[in-house]
Order: C-alpha cells, then sequence, then structure tokens
C-alpha cells in the first residue's frame, strides 16, 4: 500500500492500529490524508478482524487543514466533498469494524472521520467542535448524515449556529462517544474492545456494519424484513451453530461471567 507519512500503520495479531501523525498540525487533515484512509482501509491486511483509529500528539483531529486550502469552482468543490464521503464509506462500510480513540480537539472534520467509525472511546481531554458555521461554510465530510444519528439534529444544528464547544463529560451523554476513560487510557480502552469485537462472529460483525444502519435509515416494514433475512443468515452460519451448542452444553460462559 501507499501509505503517506501522515499515517502509521501498525498490526498487531488480529487488530491493525491506524495512527493519524500530523501532531505539529494538530493533526489536521489534508487531502493527502483522507486518500491515505481511504487507501488503508480498502486494503484491510488478511487476519486482521478489528482495526483502532487514533491521533498522534495532544489531539485526534483539529479538523481540515486551512493552511492547505485553494480555491474551487463549484464542479470542483463538489468533487472534493464526494472524495471525502467515498473515503469515509471505506472505514463506516468496509471489512473490519473501527474504534476510534478520541482525545484532545476532535473538531471539524475530525469529528467527521471519528463518526465514520463504529464505537468512539473519548479521552477526559476530549472536546467536540464544528466551526463550519462560523467560517461561512457548511460540512461537506457527511457530517449532516452520520452526526445526527448520534446526537440529533437539534444538536447538530445548535453547534453549527453558536459554535457551541462540547465537553468529553457532555459528550458521553449527548452520545458522541460510548466509552469515557482517563487520559492516557484511550488506546488501552480501546485495544481492549477491538479484541473482544473480533471474537464475535465474522457474519455477526458484518451485520452491524452493513444492515444494522440500512434497517435504521428503512421503512418499518423493509427494516423488519431485512432483520428477518440477516437473522436468519447469521443462525444458519457453521459458527453461529457451532457457539450455540457450546452455550447450550455449558462450554461457554453466561452474560455476566468473567
Amino acid at each position: 500500500m501507499n501509505i503517506p507519512e501522515s499515517l502509521i500503520v501498525e498490526q498487531q495479531d488480529e487488530i491493525l492500529l491506524v495512527k493519524i501523525n500530523r501532531p505539529k498540525k494538530r493533526n489536521a487533515i489534508n487531502d493527502e490524508l483522507i486518500l491515505g484512509l481511504e487507501t488503508v482501509f480498502s486494503a484491510i491486511p488478511k487476519g486482521v478482524k478489528c482495526a483502532v483509529l487514533y491521533g498522534e500528539g495532544q489531539h485526534f483531529s483539529a479538523g481540515l487543514d486551512l493552511s492547505e486550502l485553494r480555491e474551487r469552482d463549484i464542479v470542483e468543490g463538489l468533487q472534493h466533498s464526494r472524495m471525502w464521503h467515498r473515503a469515509l464509506e471505506k472505514i463506516q462500510f468496509g471489512t473490519v469494524p473501527v474504534v476510534a480513540v478520541i482525545h484532545g480537539a476532535c473538531v471539524g472534520g475530525g469529528l467527521e472521520i471519528a463518526s465514520a467509525c463504529h464505537i468512539r472511546v473519548a479521552e477526559q481531554s476530549t472536546f467536540y467542535a464544528l466551526p463550519e458555521g462560523q467560517r461561512g461554510i457548511f460540512v461537506g465530510g457527511g457530517a449532516s448524515v452520520r452526526l445526527p444519528k448520534l446526537i440529533g439534529a437539534a444538536r447538530m444544528a445548535d453547534m453549527m449556529f453558536t459554535g457551541r464547544v462540547i465537553s468529553a463529560e457532555e459528550g458521553i451523554l449527548m452520545g458522541f462517544s460510548q466509552y469515557l476513560v482517563s487520559e492516557n487510557k484511550g488506546l488501552e480502552k480501546g485495544i481492549e474492545l477491538a479484541k473482544k469485537i473480533s471474537l464475535n462472529a465474522e457474519m455477526t460483525n458484518y451485520a452491524l456494519m452493513h444492515v444494522l444502519p440500512r434497517i435504521v435509515d428503512s421503512g418499518a416494514s423493509e427494516g423488519l424484513m431485512m432483520e428477518s433475512l440477516i437473522s436468519t443468515i447469521a443462525a444458519s452460519s457453521p459458527e453461529a451453530k457451532k457457539r450455540l451448542g457450546d452455550f447450550l452444553e455449558g462450554r461457554a460462559k453466561k452474560v455476566g461471567e468473567n
């Protein structure tokens, strides 16, 4: 893979660690970085079952690298936004679940990247913002689709109307993250979760990544049909049958057991 210097990729057994590596720029995002993410998540190495995405330095990502912005005509602007959409869909609808570990700034485009991941772990230093409203622009990397599903349309509008900054504590209550941990404990927690996710049946993880979002986006009747179909497919797999057999015969842990 042709991976830019702004990303560092390391495989640890069944976990792929992907680090945003522009600490002197507060991990600000340029086209090279976005295209690098597309490359990485389009070609997950064989044997990897989950990925962890995190940032080097003091921040996850402070958003778009404004120093590299150039004037674009309408068509170029549309194409640039659609490039972000294409790249982030490789994270959301790729081959493995992705855990985002967030600390410091998770702002603008950085929040768009985090919202494309499947689970988000925030450290105490985390703060969220969408400054596009104050800059006279609108989000273009998928936030208007993904964020309302996490926090609600009214809260996203509030952030863009007012420039409101959301703390890590507020963020977990609002739905930005599912986990809140002490400072410098995020990566440890992210890897712990990734290992748990890797133990799931492959079809279950696929259904959660690819089918559940489409059920949510569909009408009730269509959603229930999709649920029936994927439930039947998942239960029919040899792995599911073995796991159910292990549970029924007392070889598997019960809920709540360590």
